[in-house]
């Protein structure tokens, strides 16, 4: 018995340790650029104190920015289905008795999540569900192979930060590629005056020797090279946020019973923003959790025919009733679920009245 659990033991170790490569080269990577940029830049190589300074102050500022940023979205685990999505051990024998039958198997799921708040479905309009985790999918929740769990409004799993990109870190993500840009590009700014003077014949740095010039030319194309890759990255994730989509729903928008549509989430660039960072901009450049909701349900674009409808009859056979409160502006809307065969002492259900309010 041992011998089996030892082995487990290793293989695990060496799993995590492969999946962690990614993490160590980015931090060796930093480690390095702040002995060149700090010793070699700012130590050694400027003489003005007046220069040096703020040369320091600026940089670790925008340094403690984005190891806090980075760690986060590291360390955040990314959030799984509630237990009120999750199949009883009766239910999923029952539904796993003849998977033949799928219209059976159809029904069991719609009988279960009647009560839950489902607004999207599978291409044939049945009841999103994961067979791996036994449970009914959340909106916008997907399951992640490397993290072996369904995770809330998945973005997709970055190795970088060897995490799932999710609803849980998803504004540190985005924060963690933002102050990378800066910090990439404040680099670059303050380093190019000093390649450029290695190359100057008519200036004392070029005949001067010393390993000081390899680490400083070195960091400067590093800093430009990574500043090129961390704009496209983030401008490509600035548009999602300011759309309401994640990178799966680009690629493959959410279901709704009248069809697919990729603007079903779209509440209007503004609180688009809100749902992602929350409502105070002053703690929007700090990665702290200002997000909005629960991560389970969300508002829809009014446009979408499920905000103008008062029943899933198709889905849920007439039993869940299905109120929406429209806002002032004709943008988006915000869903109220409530259903009657539902307790309101029930401390598993979700609390359907307490959806995002932007």
């Amino acid at each position: 018995m041992e011998a089996p659990s030892s082995k487990r033991f290793c293989c695990s170790v060496c799993v995590h340790t492969v999946k962690s490569i990614p993490v160590i080269f980015i931090l060796c990577i930093l480690a390095w650029s702040y002995y060149a940029y700090v010793y070699h830049l700012c130590l050694s190589r400027v003489t003005s104190v007046e220069l040096s300074i703020p040369y320091l102050l600026v940089y670790h500022v925008i340094l403690v920015l984005f190891l806090w940023s980075y760690f986060k979205t590291i360390f955040t685990k990314p959030s799984g289905a509630p237990p009120n999505f999750r199949l009883p051990e009766e239910v999923f024998e029952e539904f796993n008795k003849n998977p033949i039958d799928l219209s059976r198997q159809s029904a069991i799921l719609r009988d279960f999540a009647e009560n839950l708040p489902i607004m999207t479905f599978t291409n044939t309009n049945d009841i999103r569900f994961c067979d791996k985790c036994k449970i009914v999918k959340p909106d916008r929740s997907h399951h992640c192979s490397v993290c072996r769990k369904c995770v809330l409004k998945m973005d997709h799993h970055c190795p970088w930060v060897n995490n799932c990109v999710s609803y849980s870190n998803y504004k540190y993500f985005i924060l963690f590629l933002a102050y990378g840009l800066l910090m990439c590009v404040y680099v670059a700014a303050t380093t190019v005056e000093y390649v450029i003077k290695f190359w100057d014949i008519t200036t004392d740095m070029r005949i001067q020797e010393g390993s000081y010039k390899i680490h400083i030319i070195f960091l400067f194309f590093i800093a430009s090279m990574f500043s090129l890759s961390l704009f496209s990255l983030l401008a490509y994730h600035i548009y999602l946020v300011s759309k309401n989509r994640t990178t799966l729903e680009s690629f493959r928008p959410p279901k709704f019973l009248d069809g697919s549509d990729k603007n079903g989430f779209n509440l209007g660039c503004c609180r688009n923003i809100q749902e992602v960072f929350g409502k105070e901009v002053l703690l929007w450049p700090f990665p702290i959790d200002t997000r909005l909701g629960e991560g389970v349900s969300f508002p829809i674009n009014k446009t979408v025919p499920e905000a103008q409808s008062l029943l899933f009859s198709d889905v849920n056979n007439q039993k869940t009733s299905i109120d929406f409160e429209h806002y002032d502006t004709s943008l988006f809307t915000s869903v109220l679920i409530s259903d009657d065969n539902m307790s309101s002492t029930d401390t598993n259900a979700p609390k359907y009245q307490d959806l995002i309010q932007i």
